[in-house]
């Protein structure tokens, strides 16, 4: 009997660890779906409808899965409530986009209980297993590489950015997101007094073009968090222009204003496109923000300005 048990318990314990991995990569794949390119709200549907197909790209004890408890809602961070939140609640600070995944072995479901060996000896011939994951999607609050060396002011995404829908703001003349121009330390829109933008050479104190073509290429060197201080450069120099990508997504940091010659700290990191560049006397980036793009190289919660981490686990 004593025997049976030892087998019996290690044969589910086999079982529950491939439910757990079934649920976890659910779960993640339902994550991936949450952040809907250009839409500020979690697109609810839409993970759940993929979370549910990776279901069954899984097996358990050589069978393969066919179902699963999908929920979606906003998980809090904190651990306050510990439980997944309905979707219509107003989001706190903790509070992220979610989705939890239940897979279950029971009658019916799944190729049914766990069958024990010699389970008879003991009165029970199967036992009944579950799994549960959360993942979410959040915004960053740390980045080790791939930021553009250029930092945006609060007060330019306060322009541009609508934080009660966590979407750019829509041009009525064009229909789609402003345009602005960043980089070129000027006030932005013209005649304001918000200084829209400056280069930056993140933790170091450098005013030439190398270091700075060299970020644009590769780079923050060390990892970047919010409240870390970043120096804002002194000087505009033309020739940088030509090393700028244009018509793609960079991800840059905003800080609280961008005096320049002083280190500023970061409030928040964002996703911005490049639809052009101009050098010479302009000197200047003109592009518009974007929402639902992940920071490859990113870690970490923080507020949302569009941009989010990878998807990972949460429970």
């Amino acid at each position: 009997m004593f025997g049976a048990f030892a087998i019996g318990i290690a044969r589910v314990s086999v079982v529950r660890n491939e439910l757990q991995n079934a649920a976890d990569a659910a779960a993640l794949a339902g994550a991936s779906g949450l952040t809907a390119k250009d839409s500020g709200a979690p697109a609810w549907a839409a993970a759940s409808a993929a979370a549910t197909s990776a279901i069954t790209l899984n097996a358990s004890d050589q069978t393969k899965l066919s179902s699963a408890t999908v929920t979606t809602g906003y998980w809090n961070l904190a651990g306050s409530p510990s439980t997944l939140q309905a979707t219509t609640i107003t989001p706190g600070a903790n509070d992220v986009p979610g989705l939890q995944v239940t897979v279950t072995r029971s009658a019916n479901q799944n190729g049914g209980p766990i069958n024990l060996p010699f389970g008879a000896l003991l009165g029970l011939a199967s036992t009944n297993a579950s799994a549960t994951a959360v993942a979410v999607a959040a915004a960053p609050g740390t980045v080790a590489g791939g930021l553009f060396p250029v930092a945006l002011a609060q007060c330019v995404y306060d322009t541009y950015w609508d934080s009660s829908t966590n979407q750019p703001k829509i041009d009525p003349s064009t229909g789609v997101a402003y345009e602005f121009q960043i980089g070129n330390g000027q006030p932005y829109p013209a005649g304001s007094s918000c200084a829209a933008s400056q280069w930056t050479s993140f933790l170091i104190v450098a005013n030439d073009v190398p270091t700075i073509r060299g970020i644009i290429t590769n780079g923050n060197p060390v990892p970047l968090s919010i409240g870390t201080s970043i120096y804002i450069q002194s000087g505009i120099k033309a020739t940088i222009y030509s090393s700028v990508p244009n018509n793609t997504v960079v991800y840059v940091p905003i800080v609280s204003s961008v005096a320049t010659g002083t280190y500023e700290p970061i409030v928040a990191f964002a996703a911005f496109y490049i639809d052009g560049v101009a050098g010479g006397s302009d000197k200047y980036i003109q592009g518009h923000f974007l929402t639902g793009y992940t920071i490859p190289q990113s870690s970490g919660v923080g507020p949302d300005y569009g941009a989010y981490v990878p998807p990972r686990l949460a429970f």
